[in-house]
């Protein structure tokens, strides 16, 4: 396998952040009175963006949220995120064996978010300006818009870009828009692997790697 260039999605790919964000969202929807699990966040809004998913909850809710809802989940979230918030194991190594690879981020987060995310774990020098978020975009994954918009940013044909994600609604975003797929089954929110790498193959997804040692194995690393 050849690619131009490699694309990233940020949460469950890069940073190993889903266990904090769905145990937050889950807490902060439990505290205005929608009682959430864990379980039920990763089921309902993993993947989304906030625009989604805060249409999914106030179509649950059956009305809008507090005006200062987001807020408060924010300050919740930064909270939960200050304790031993880290990269997915391997992702830094894996980034080191690159070289010059045009690469880019493609997430649903928030800018700020990814900034601070790469800035602490020292990551940021390799994406540098190439982190594209669908983050107050209406239409975000599954829709292909931010994928084509990141292949676009890198000036790579969307056909010749491989995309890992670890999420099947990310998973159908960047298949709608024409790349090779690899589903990631490598963070912490993935307990059974073998489980969701066939979730993931039933979206679509042209491989499945368990961890990046597996997606290491895979040829494409080199330079095409």
């Amino acid at each position: 396998m050849s690619f131009a260039a490699i694309i990233f999605d940020f949460d469950g790919v890069i940073a190993d952040s889903e266990v904090r964000a769905n145990t937050t969202l889950a807490e902060s929807l439990t505290a205005i009175g929608l009682p959430t699990s864990y379980d039920e966040c990763l089921r309902d809004y993993y993947g989304h963006n906030w625009q989604e998913t805060q249409r999914r909850i106030e179509a649950r809710l059956g009305g809008p949220l507090p005006p200062d809802f987001r807020e408060q989940h924010r300050a919740r979230a930064r909270e939960r995120f200050a304790e031993g918030f880290a990269p997915v194991p391997g992702a830094p190594e894996f980034l080191a064996t690159l070289g010059d690879r045009p690469r880019a981020i493609a997430s649903s987060s928030s800018p700020a978010y990814i900034a601070m995310s790469l800035d602490r774990f020292g990551l940021a020098h390799h994406f540098g300006p190439h982190v594209y978020s669908a983050d107050g975009w209406d239409r975000g994954k599954p829709h292909p818009d931010i994928y084509l918009a990141a292949a676009k940013g890198i000036d790579a044909d969307p056909a010749a870009c491989l995309a890992i994600e670890d999420s099947p609604t990310g998973a159908q975003a960047a298949l709608a828009a024409g790349m090779t797929v690899v589903g990631f089954c490598g963070a912490g929110h993935i307990v059974d692997r073998g489980a969701h790498g066939a979730m993931l193959r039933a979206v679509g997804v042209h491989h499945v790697a368990e961890d990046f040692a597996m997606l290491h194995r895979l040829p494409i690393a080199a330079t095409a």
